[in-house]
């Protein structure tokens, strides 16, 4: 039998040889120096070798232990190298399904529609306080305790806001692993309400009355002309801050006059028609010529394949005065009560809105049902804002949607 001083010893020769141990067992010695372990054996009258490892890596010790077990599965009459590559096999499949591999997927399939800063923010929040925990395990594996750790993580820096946004971006990464065939539910919405959340601070917004200084304030900014015509885009479409900075002109269709916005850029995940006033058109147009023939309606200069960064906007309110005033989500607040209080109906209002519907048939049915009213809507609204007499510091009365 071998000893660890000779196998130490052993050199590389012009050809292959091997030195043998015992029962079948023995060092392969290629002519580069490299040795590995090997085991001769027969099934059924056949004879099989199974590489065991490669020496240092498995030692001598470990290659006679190994030895032992694959000796034990041929005295059953079975095949340890055909079960080694099962193994292997199911390993890679294991590691294909991992955790870890679903959710890079699931970041690459919305990353051309969602910001650099997104993208950067939810990597960071996975390597850090995700991957550590159950990164390498198979999907299938991960339950509601995993998810709830992490979240605790959260809500043991005192960040509880984020542990339940954490627990959102997991529950789509699992929902898409179901999607795809790789899970079989959510873990992720089992725990949803385990943490408990502060109350949510409404973003600031502007009276109908402080619309006009807003937009005297707003005409006089010297920043870039994008961001000042996206803000006034937010403010005739009051879609949401991240679905304007993504939108791609795929999605513009100027002669129906409409803005399609794809399922997988909308919160609740269905796709939304944005009816386009005259107003909201001509400014497309405007940015449509500083876009250059790129894909994405605001491009980042420094590289026109990503998106401008949201943070454009925010920038623009701080520096006409408004920061703690008005906020770009706040567009869909001051909208919201504008029209209400206007008389339009509060069903065709909230489905512009996106907002959630508890059944999905009567969402259906408001999609065909308030489009006409909804294009009225905003065109009248657009109207408005255009409308407005500045000078005098006073709104010009809008046709009353009853009228």
């Amino acid at each position: 039998m071998l000893t660890d001083k000779q196998v130490k010893a052993v050199k590389g020769r012009p050809a292959p040889y091997k030195l043998v141990d015992h029962a079948g067992l023995y060092l392969y010695v290629a002519p580069s120096g490299a040795k590995s372990w090997r085991y001769d054996y027969r099934v059924a009258g056949r004879r099989h070798t199974l590489t065991i490892g490669r020496y240092p890596v498995v030692t001598l010790k470990a290659a006679r232990d190994l030895h032992t077990d694959a000796r034990r599965v041929v005295a059953k009459g079975e095949n340890p190298a055909l079960a080694k590559r099962h193994d292997k096999r199911a390993a890679k499949l294991a590691a294909a399904d991992s955790f870890r591999d679903i959710a890079e997927r699931w970041i690459a399939a919305h990353a051309r529609e969602r910001s650099e800063s997104w993208r950067t923010s939810a990597e960071a929040w996975l390597e850090n306080d995700v991957y550590p925990l159950f990164g390498t395990r198979p999907v299938r594996d991960v339950k509601p305790a995993d998810i709830l750790d992490a979240m605790r993580r959260f809500e043991d820096r005192g960040a509880r806001t984020s542990a339940e946004r954490l627990r959102s971006m997991l529950s789509q990464i699992f929902r898409f692993a179901v999607r795809n065939l790789r899970a079989d539910n959510d873990p992720a919405h089992a725990v949803k309400g385990a943490v408990t959340v502060p109350d949510t601070k409404h973003h600031p917004t502007l009276k109908l009355k402080d619309l006009p200084a807003f937009l005297e304030k707003m005409a006089a900014y010297g920043g870039r002309i994008e961001t000042q015509l996206g803000m006034r885009l937010l403010l005739i479409t009051f879609v949401r801050k991240t679905e304007l900075a993504n939108a791609r002109w795929s999605e513009i269709d100027f002669e129906a006059a409409e803005w399609r916005i794809p399922a997988a850029r909308m919160k609740m995940g269905e796709e939304h028609i944005v009816p386009l006033s005259t107003q909201a058109i001509e400014i497309f147009e405007q940015l449509r010529g500083l876009a250059h023939g790129f894909e994405l309606v605001f491009p980042n200069r420094s590289d026109p394949r990503r998106v401008m960064g949201q943070s454009r906007f925010n920038d623009m309110i701080r520096a006409i005065g408004y920061t703690g005033i008005f906020s770009p989500h706040g567009a869909r607040a001051l909208a919201s009560t504008a029209l209400n209080e206007l008389g339009w109906r509060s069903d065709a209002i909230e489905r512009q809105l996106a907002h959630a519907e508890r059944s999905k048939v009567r969402a259906a049915y408001n999609r065909a049902e308030y489009l006409e009213e909804r294009r009225a809507m905003m065109q009248a609204w657009a109207d408005m804002v255009d409308g407005i007499a500045v000078a005098e510091n006073k709104v010009r009365p809008i046709k009353s949607a009853r009228a």
